[in-house]
């Protein structure tokens, strides 16, 4: 087990969520869903009497390396006591009719966890039934994701990923690097595409009728200047003309 001070383990900020699957059934939702909480930078995952117990063999694989945050789960008898150092908890649930409490999305629950002082804690459900009243009746608050109303079935680990990503977007993680671009052609480049492809139509007549050759040469201009061909592409395009202008003399 990685000591505290292990930098992969080092909170971002100083009280992310904690994460706590209430009930869960399969190991292989828990390793997912440790996946989907590093993605953002999240560690702590609480387990409430997990079904098949823990340590669970079947995590570690679908973790795909998130296994510190495997190792260093919690287990609790009751969500109570899971969160009982927690001021904020917020179940992810769809509302009940007749329940009073406050309904954020992810986006806003987000945000008054990173504007609130104390940890904040967000609960899942089991993946058949999800949260009981009893666990919901714990939360300050219900986190509902807008989804498709004819389709709202969300499994364990996209649940938690999206509100992981939810908490993580302030904090500027690292974005992909970019590709270099090559530059656009400059416009004697195309000028070149355009009078080569130009010169090939002509004798297939397709500037004719002579009263609309005027627009049909704009619109043809307008057509390859619009995507910002690089020198590469503008090469490419030419040699293409040019293969076709040979096998039409083959002809």
């Amino acid at each position: 087990m990685s000591s505290p001070t292990d930098p992969a383990i080092t909170p971002i900020t100083d009280a992310p969520p904690v994460i706590v699957l209430v009930r869960p059934q399969l190991g292989e939702n828990i390793g997912k869903a440790a996946r989907a909480m590093l993605n953002f930078g999240l560690t702590e995952m609480r387990l409430v009497a997990p079904r098949d117990g823990w340590p669970n063999p079947s995590a570690g694989p679908a973790a795909a390396d998130a296994d510190i945050v495997l190792e260093r789960a919690q287990v609790f008898e009751t969500t109570a006591e899971a969160v009982a150092d927690c001021a904020h908890v917020y179940a992810t649930t769809v509302r009940r009719r007749g329940d009073t409490k406050p309904v954020v999305t992810p986006e806003a629950a987000a945000a008054q966890i990173h504007a609130a002082s104390g940890r904040s804690a967000l609960l899942f459900g089991p993946e058949r039934s999800g949260l009981d009243i009893q666990d919901v009746s714990l939360a300050r608050a219900i986190l509902t994701v807008p989804i498709n109303p004819e389709f709202g079935s969300l499994n364990l680990a996209q649940a938690v990923i999206l509100c992981a990503y939810e908490w993580s977007k302030v904090l500027n993680l690292p974005q992909p690097p970019l590709t270099d671009q090559l530059p656009p052609a400059p416009q004697e480049e195309l000028e070149g595409l355009i009078g080569h492809l130009e010169k090939m139509l002509e004798p297939k007549r397709y500037f004719y009728p002579e009263g609309r050759a005027e627009a049909t040469r704009r619109t043809l201009r307008n057509v390859l200047t619009r995507p910002g061909w690089n020198a590469l592409e503008v090469r490419t395009l030419r040699g293409i003309l040019t293969h076709l202008g040979r096998a039409d003399r083959h002809d």
